[in-house]
C-alpha cells in the first residue's frame, strides 16, 4: 500500500480529486475514450492536441453541429466533469484567438503543447520546438492566460514539455519558469528530449528536480506503463499527478488498477474478454459521432492496442483491420470469444 501517494491537484481554482490523469496522444484519445478511462478511474483528462492556426481558420470545422473527427477531439465527453483541451501553435495572437473560441466548450483548463516532437507540429514553431525559443514560449502562455481570464472564466493554463530540444539543450527549468512567470498553473514534464523522440529511457531525475525548482504542480510522464511504474514516479520524483500516455492506448483499466495499487497495494488485470467488450463499446460510442463508417476506419488502429498481449490477438487483428461495419466488427469478436 501506497499511503498519501494518492491525492488530490490544485490547478489553480481547479480542484481535481486524484492525481491519475490522461495526457493528450494524437490520433487515438478522443473523446469517447477520454470518457471510458474516467469510468476506469481516470481522475482528469486533456483533449489530443489542437491546431490554433486550423482553428482560427475555420472555426465551424469544430462546431456544435459538426460530424466531423475534429469535433469528436474537441468536446467534452458525456461523463468528463473536468477536461482540459490542448492547444499547439507558435503565434502569440493566434494561441490567443484560439483560446476565445474555446468558450462555446467550457474547458476547465488549457493546456499548451510544447513538448510535441513530430516534424509536422515542429517545423512550424509549434510543439517542443518552442523550447528552442523560451521567451517565445512565454509570450504564448501570457496569450494564452489572457484569453481563459477574458472567455473562459479563467480556467487556469498549464504547459506540458520535455526536457529539452536535445541532449545539448536540456533546459526545462528555465522553459518552466518562464511559463509559470507567465501564469502557468502547473508544469507537466516529459522527461525525454525532443531528438530521443520515444526512444530510449526518460530521465525521471528531471522531475524530481523540476518539482523543487517551481512554485506550481508539476505532472510526471515517460515510461509510465503500468500500475508500478506510477507508483514508483510518485514516490520517487514527489511529482503532484501522473500523465499516463502509451501506457494507456487499448488499456483504460490502467487507471483503476493504479488507482487500486495506491490504495490498497494490489491490483488485478483485466480479462480479455473486459478488454474487447470495451474496445466494442468505444466502436459502437463513435460510431454515433461520426458515423459508422469513419468508425470501422478509426477503430482498426484501436483494436491493434486493445488486443495487444492477448492470447491469439495477431490473428485477430489481422481480420479486425479489414472489418467495415459494426456487424463483422461483432461476428468477429464473438467468433474469437468462443
Amino acid at each position: 500500500m501506497s499511503m498519501g501517494l494518492y491525492h488530490p491537484v490544485a490547478i489553480g481554482s481547479l480542484a481535481i480529486p486524484g492525481n491519475l490523469f490522461l495526457a493528450p496522444v494524437a490520433g487515438y484519445f478522443d473523446r469517447v475514450f477520454r470518457s471510458i478511462c474516467i469510468e476506469q478511474g481516470a481522475d482528469f483528462t486533456s483533449t489530443e492536441l489542437v491546431s490554433s492556426e486550423a482553428l482560427v481558420r475555420n472555426p465551424a470545422l469544430y462546431g456544435a453541429h459538426s460530424a466531423s473527427i475534429e469535433k469528436n477531439i474537441l468536446s467534452r465527453g458525456d461523463n468528463e466533469t473536468r477536461y482540459a483541451v490542448q492547444l499547439f501553435g507558435s503565434d502569440p495572437e493566434v494561441m490567443y484567438r484560439a483560446t476565445s473560441l474555446l468558450a462555446p466548450y467550457h474547458p476547465d483548463a488549457v493546456d499548451i503543447n510544447c513538448g510535441c516532437p513530430v516534424p509536422k507540429v515542429t517545423k512550424t514553431g509549434a510543439g517542443s520546438a518552442l523550447m528552442r525559443n523560451p521567451a517565445l514560449l512565454g509570450r504564448i502562455v501570457e496569450a494564452v492566460v489572457r484569453g481563459a481570464q477574458e472567455r473562459l472564466g479563467a480556467a487556469p493554463v498549464m504547459v506540458k514539455m520535455r526536457s529539452g530540444w536535445d541532449a545539448s539543450s536540456v533546459n526545462y527549468r528555465e522553459c518552466a519558469r518562464i511559463a509559470v512567470e507567465a501564469g502557468a498553473a502547473l508544469v507537466s514534464l516529459h522527461a525525454r528530449t525532443r531528438s530521443q523522440g520515444y526512444a530510449g529511457t526518460s530521465d525521471w531525475s528531471y522531475i524530481a528536480d523540476l518539482v523543487s525548482q517551481v512554485p506550481v504542480p508539476v505532472a510526471g510522464s515517460g515510461d509510465l506503463f503500468s500500475p508500478e511504474d506510477a507508483e514508483r514516479m510518485l514516490r520517487e520524483t514527489g511529482c503532484a499527478a501522473v500523465l499516463f500516455a502509451r501506457g494507456a492506448m487499448g488499456n483504460p483499466f490502467i487507471f483503476s488498477a493504479a488507482r487500486s495499487l495506491l490504495l490498497t497495494g494490489s491490483w488485478e488485470l483485466p480479462t480479455p474478454e473486459e478488454r474487447l467488450v470495451i474496445g466494442f463499446r468505444h466502436l459502437t460510442q463513435l460510431a454515433a459521432d461520426i458515423g459508422e463508417g469513419s468508425a470501422c476506419r478509426e477503430m482498426r488502429k484501436q483494436f491493434c492496442t486493445y488486443t495487444k498481449g492477448l492470447a491469439g490477438g495477431a490473428v485477430l487483428r489481422n481480420r479486425l483491420v479489414h472489418a467495415q461495419t459494426i456487424a463483422e466488427y461483432r461476428d468477429i469478436l464473438r467468433e474469437f470469444a468462443r
